[in-house]
């Protein structure tokens, strides 16, 4: 017995140490400089250091934990390729910066403000020849013997055949619904210089759009393109109509102090899933499917309830993911009125089986965010932030059938064990599927992911 309470005693107590965790990384960068930030929830006990063939940058946080999932911030013009994280042992934390060539580094931790909480920064110096450099794929082992030039071309042929060959098998494109709030006779809110809210929300949407169409394997659908009014139901309804996979609905805050300022991302409050859910069941007979085509009209009470209880919850946790990661994105371009996803009743939040976000990009009663909002090059940064929040998502979560990311272009910095875990699959099925004899990567190279 005395054993069994030490047992439990030695339990709780080892929990309460690995109460630390990370809440959240952060990306910046010049063409000689990228600085991560770690918002932790308290000082850290850490250690540095560099691995080689291939570059790698390691953190070790002692007494850490990560129990929620770390967001990954783009990581776009950064020497950095990917960032890995998973506990080393017991007591340690470990984070992996693959690195696309050497880097100089220094780290600094700084003390919780107003702001912000804990912090570790970590500085990678490069030159901007670097930078500027052509990149070569990273080889999996340094051991690994270059490939001879003509066994180079006979695998690429070997590969190009299996691309080839792939063609013919049925795939879609990801298709993003993008949703300018408001339209028509209704303006919704309105800056102190007259800039309609409706206005600007749609250029924003048209460059997102913009963005998802260039994306292989996405294509956009806007609920409008044009200066009309669309009631909240029928824009949920046009997405489902036109097979969206996900629902990104784009507004402008307003409030009356003029001091209000930030973006916010909001998904489907559970008081707003439940409401939803109600009017579904009550009038099931003229609902529309489920996705996968899963009518309710034909089932029972209990049965049709489960079943829309299964959907609201898939849609809802790949809608508080998406919002996280288009969250991130924001904190990049300026300023954000809450640190946390929100969430609220929104009607056009309310589809049950389609993964929906809805971002105020600023305060557009705020002078200084009401002319950020009437600025092009702003308008960009906003929609690309959110481009970075789509592409992320469907980059872990790859939809059957789709055409994108089920192939995998192989770019400066790639390695196999890389690829793999960013699809989660195993290295020894992608080389089975593309009839790799090693884990030799080239520039270049198309590989179909199992």
């Amino acid at each position: 017995m005395v054993r069994l309470l030490l047992s439990l005693f030695l339990l709780v107590t080892s929990g309460l140490a690995w109460s630390e965790s990370i809440q959240g990384i952060r990306v910046s960068h010049d063409d000689q400089k990228a600085r991560l930030v770690f918002d932790l929830d308290s000082k850290a006990n850490y250690k540095t250091f560099t691995l080689d063939n291939p570059q790698r940058f390691v953190i070790d946080f002692k007494d850490f934990r990560q129990q929620d999932k770390l967001i990954i911030p783009s990581l776009i013009n950064t020497p950095i390729q990917a960032i890995r994280y998973a506990a080393y042992d017991r007591h340690t934390l470990r984070i992996v910066l693959d690195l696309a060539h050497e880097v100089k580094f220094e780290t600094q931790t700084l003390g919780p403000n107003k702001t912000y909480p804990h912090r570790l920064v970590v500085d990678l110096s490069y030159t901007a020849q670097q930078a500027k450099q052509p990149l070569i794929a990273l080889q999996e082992d340094a051991e690994t013997p270059k490939t001879p030039a003509k066994q180079v071309q006979a695998d690429n042929e070997a590969k190009a055949k299996i691309v080839k060959s792939n063609k013919v098998l049925p795939r879609r494109d990801i298709v993003v619904a993008i949703d300018p709030g408001h339209g028509g006779q209704d303006s919704g809110a309105v800056g102190k210089r007259g800039t309609k809210e409706k206005d600007i929300v749609l250029s924003i949407a048209k460059r997102l759009a913009t963005l998802v169409d260039k994306e292989p394997g996405m294509r956009s659908y806007l609920t409008r393109d044009s200066d009309v009014f669309i009631s909240l139901r029928q824009r949920i309804r046009r997405a489902r109509e036109n097979g969206a996979d996900m629902f990104i609905s784009i507004h402008a805050d307003a409030f009356h102090k003029r001091s209000a300022r930030g973006s916010s991302v909001y998904v489907l409050s559970d008081r707003g899933a439940s409401s939803e859910a109600a009017q579904i069941l009550a009038d099931r007979e003229n609902a529309s499917d489920l996705a996968g085509g899963i009518s309710l009209e034909d089932k029972d009470d209990l049965l049709a309830s489960v079943l829309l209880d299964l959907s609201q919850t898939a849609s809802l946790e790949a809608s508080i993911e998406v919002a996280n990661t288009v969250l991130s994105g924001l904190k990049r371009v300026g300023n954000v009125h809450k640190k946390q996803v929100e969430s609220a009743a929104f009607v056009v939040l309310k589809s049950p089986d389609i993964p929906s976000v809805l971002v105020e990009t600023a305060f557009i009663s705020n002078p200084e965010e009401e002319d950020k909002l009437r600025n092009g090059a702003h308008q960009y940064k906003l929609a690309h932030a959110m481009m970075v929040g789509i592409r992320n998502y469907f980059q872990r979560n790859p939809l059957p059938g789709t055409a994108s990311p089920q192939q995998h272009i192989v770019s400066s910095g790639d390695t196999l064990s890389m690829i793999a875990q960013r699809y989660q699959v195993s290295m020894a099925d992608i080389k089975n599927v593309n009839n790799m004899s090693n884990t030799t990567l080239h520039i270049g190279d198309v590989l179909q992911i199992p």
